[in-house]
């Protein structure tokens, strides 16, 4: 069964490859105490739709390049704002 994970988009500069930020939260073997975790994974976006910001769902394939296992299914969200930088004058 392939996994499935839902994730922020962190970058989305390269061609067709968007790089997912996924947090989870885990609870400790010993102390029992939860803890979040993130994790990043650079998907393969074969239409270059995601942005960054964006909630997005990447399902796990076969290995793409060296790093890229996952793919994207589908964009939950849009980013609802960009922010600019101002440029001095």
């Amino acid at each position: 069964m392939a996994t499935t994970m839902t994730g922020v988009v962190s970058s989305a500069k390269a061609n067709k490859t968007i790089t997912v930020t996924v947090t989870s939260r885990e609870t400790h073997p010993i102390y029992g105490k939860q803890y979040t975790v993130t994790r990043k994974y650079t998907a393969h976006d074969e239409l270059n739709e995601a942005g960054e910001g964006d909630k997005v769902i990447i399902k796990e394939t076969r290995p793409i390049s060296k790093t890229k296992k996952f793919t994207l299914v589908e964009v939950v969200e849009k980013a609802r704002g960009s922010v600019e930088l101002k440029e001095e004058a």
